[in-house]
């Protein structure tokens, strides 16, 4: 190439600014980050749906996959997280389509979208034909700057009745023989106490084909279920963060005895011991899972257990939470 015309092409970059990476150069890539793979776009979303009044949690990721496709996951007011292929993204506004997923009806789950300056907000259009509109703010990314204080354990059940707990709907929640339990399917059970990091010890029985779970903060339910013996566990298993993270091993010893959990919570990051076993070592919760109470993950929350799908008994329920 001829020299002049190099030490012309330099001098040419110099006057614009682009010979040095914090100059045009920069400001270039990020509006083409923007504008083509939706920079503002990208993060993790907790959000609130709109239906017939009533805010229903719902969550969102949305992450760069190469050079400008947009993917991600989505959680809807109710199953768990889903995969989404492809999350289309204009000029601030993004939609994206999911198959079913308990839903039975064929439709595809539709979401549309627009980025404000106060976070995300568009319409959801359900499986079942209905639409209903939503807001989203940038879930908070919970780290803790120091390894928590312990403060004193506290019993969250008393062993006798049902004082600190809380059914949502008709309860069917008795006690009896230092045994909480919860006969048949019908309302969950939520204790009124609210904690941020804990550790939480409990012990549980349950029926055979039964079906259950302890949610964290009221947001993030480990799965209780009675499911078969298998080499390939997963998260909607015995263990398992519902529909995010996946146990090391089934450590389940079976239907119709007492098995334990110790679990301890500190931001976003989780450890599950079943039956002594650890089978979740310390990973994080990307989001809340289908069923939580609400998306205001920055938030304090209780622990609930589930009683809507099947009996479940608990006993020996007691929490260590952080100073």
């Amino acid at each position: 190439m001829n020299r002049k015309r190099i030490i012309a092409g330099l001098i040419c970059c110099m006057g614009l600014g682009l010979a040095h990476p914090s100059g045009v150069m920069a400001q270039v890539s990020a509006i083409k980050t923007e504008t083509v793979t939706g920079g503002s776009l990208i993060g993790r979303w907790d959000i609130k749906v709109n239906e017939n009044g009533t805010d229903k949690p719902s969550w969102l990721e949305v992450e760069l996959s190469g050079f400008k496709t947009l993917v991600g996951r989505f959680v809807s007011t109710g199953g768990s997280a889903r995969p989404i292929s492809k999350v289309n993204f204009d000029n601030g506004k993004f939609s994206f389509a999911i198959p079913p997923q308990w839903e039975r009806e064929d439709r595809d789950l539709t979401l549309e979208g627009t980025v404000t300056a106060d976070g995300i907000s568009g319409t959801i259009h359900t499986s079942d034909g209905q639409s209903y509109p939503f807001t989203g703010v940038k879930a908070p990314d919970l780290k803790r700057a120091t390894a928590p204080i312990w403060g004193n354990p506290i019993k969250l059940f008393n062993g006798k009745d049902l004082a600190g707990w809380k059914a949502l709907g008709e309860n069917q929640w008795v006690v009896k023989n230092g045994v909480l339990s919860s006969p048949h399917s019908g309302a969950n059970l939520i204790s009124e106490k609210t904690f941020t990091d804990f550790k939480l010890h409990l012990e549980f029985r349950y029926q055979k084909g039964s079906n259950s779970g302890v949610y964290l903060r009221g947001r993030y339910e480990t799965q209780i279920i009675d499911n078969p013996k298998t080499d390939h566990p997963n998260s909607h298993l015995f263990g398992g963060v519902y529909g995010f993270l996946v146990p090391s091993e089934n450590a389940a010893i079976g239907p119709d005895q007492w098995q334990t959990y110790d679990i301890t919570l500190v931001g976003r990051m989780v450890t599950i011991v079943a039956n002594g076993k650890t089978i979740i070592s310390n990973q994080e919760i990307p989001g809340i899972t289908g069923g939580a109470l609400d998306s205001n993950e920055a938030e304090p929350g209780p622990i609930y257990f589930q009683g809507d799908h099947g009996p479940i008994e608990f006993r020996n329920i007691v929490i260590t939470p952080a100073k």
